[in-house]
């Protein structure tokens, strides 16, 4: 028994126990984060560069490359580390900058998501309201609120967090600090408090689930409209990465934390978690890429333009 005062660091879960799998998931990750680095340094460089592409869509989606790149930069280096040194360790500051920067990214991500979900309503279900809808100064603001608000949810999670006292030891079974694990090492009398904001919070992103599924009910409504067979075709293949997206955004993370108890296994709790953590943030910029000419075609020029100049 020990409480939080007391505890100076605390023990991740490794990946492997296996010094050859060890050093295999370290490939594997540092594989996977390359991908992503150059994925979402890709679909940024285009946007900011391309002057075609200063429109909302693109500019909601240079900052959802931006939140995939700093939810990978704050899981996978610790990760690859530990797995290169055989170390399981992390410092108590360190696993509360870990904490912090993991729900600040993908909270923000969330939010982006439902703010070009609406994007893409008004775009096909309210053309000619458009641009006094999704103005220049509309979509800044809509940005700055999702950071915003991602900053204010993560500081809020992470102080509650950080402040229970921890009376059972210090291991976490996770590859990374996450708030469930966390509150396993808490003290049961105290660690309703974070448990009720978990609460809440749920009930807030089941409020953007449920926006994000009624403007897509509204969506396909309007498609099923158009007269002509090749505006569906271009209207829904416009949306198509977006869903792609989001899709994998939240059936990762809803089965990682909402599976049933019978099923859990230290193993597939690894899976998932690598699955809705990892996955994603590499995945992203391709679903965009591979749907997308203008992005398509911008991401090429860009590539060229610099082995060009090399």
């Amino acid at each position: 028994m020990s409480n939080s005062s007391s505890i100076s660091h605390f023990l991740l879960l490794p990946l492997a126990d296996t010094r050859q799998l060890q050093l295999l998931h370290f490939c594997l990750f540092l594989g996977i984060s390359l991908a992503a680095l150059l994925g979402n340094g890709l679909v940024i460089g285009a946007v900011a560069c391309g002057h075609h592409l200063h429109s909302p869509m693109f500019f909601f989606l240079l900052h959802l490359a931006l939140t995939d790149l700093g939810s990978i930069l704050t899981t996978v280096p610790k990760a690859m580390h530990n797995s290169l040194w055989d170390t399981t360790t992390i410092s108590y500051t360190g696993c509360a900058a870990q904490l912090f920067f993991f729900i600040f990214f993908v909270s923000a991500e969330y939010f982006l998501l439902t703010i070009m979900c609406y994007d893409h309503y008004v775009s096909i279900c309210k053309p000619l309201h458009y641009g006094t809808l999704l103005g220049s100064r509309a979509c800044v603001h809509m940005a700055a609120a999702a950071w915003a608000s991602a900053f204010l949810y993560s500081l809020l999670h992470t102080a509650n967090t950080f402040s229970l006292p921890l009376c059972h030891g210090n291991v976490l079974g996770q590859f990374f600090c996450e708030i469930p694990h966390i509150l396993k090492l808490s003290c049961s009398k105290f660690y309703l408090r974070e448990v009720g904001l978990i609460a809440v919070s749920m009930c807030f992103a089941s409020g953007c689930c449920v926006f994000i599924v009624f403007s897509y009910v509204q969506i396909f409504r309007a498609v099923l409209r158009i007269p002509s067979e090749q505006g569906r075709h271009k209207a829904f293949y416009t949306c198509l990465p977006h869903l792609a997206v989001v899709s994998l955004f939240l059936s990762t993370g809803f089965f990682a934390y909402l599976k049933p108890p019978s099923i859990s296994s230290p193993s597939l709790d690894l899976v998932l978690s690598v699955l809705y953590s990892v996955v994603p943030p590499a995945l992203n910029p391709l679903i965009y890429s591979l749907r997308n000419q203008e992005l398509k075609a911008a991401v090429w020029s860009l590539i060229t333009g610099q082995i060009q100049k090399h």
